[in-house]
């Protein structure tokens, strides 16, 4: 089972042998589907960690800054970030955030963004 995603962004799984696994055509739009990374966790669940926008941003984030898990989290974002190094698509919208709290902790407003009213 491999995990396609075409230039359009339609993502989809297929099950072929490894001889076929490099590239897909997107059962959407027809466009050549590269594979995409997924690891594969026990129980079959696959995760590729959390990214950049879903680490926590405060100090209530880290649990008084816990010293367990802020090095739980460091081991993470450094397996993040070696995962993206290997695969730029997972590294989504690297604009510098300006805003997160308040009104923009929904949807953080980056730069470049239009300021909603």
């Amino acid at each position: 089972m491999y995990d396609y995603r075409c230039a359009e962004g339609h993502a989809f799984e297929r099950l072929v042998p490894i001889s076929e696994g490099l590239s897909q055509d997107c059962p959407s739009c027809g466009l050549d589907a590269p594979k995409v990374p997924s690891r594969v966790a026990i129980l079959g669940r696959a995760d590729a960690g959390l990214g950049k926008d879903d680490m926590p941003q405060t100090w209530k984030g880290t649990y008084d800054a816990d010293r367990e898990y802020v090095g739980h989290l460091r081991r993470q974002w450094e397996g993040r970030q070696r995962l993206e190094a290997k695969h730029p698509e997972l590294a989504g919208d690297q604009r510098p955030i300006l805003a997160h709290e308040g009104r923009y902790h929904g949807a953080p407003l980056r730069a470049g963004d239009p300021e909603p009213t």
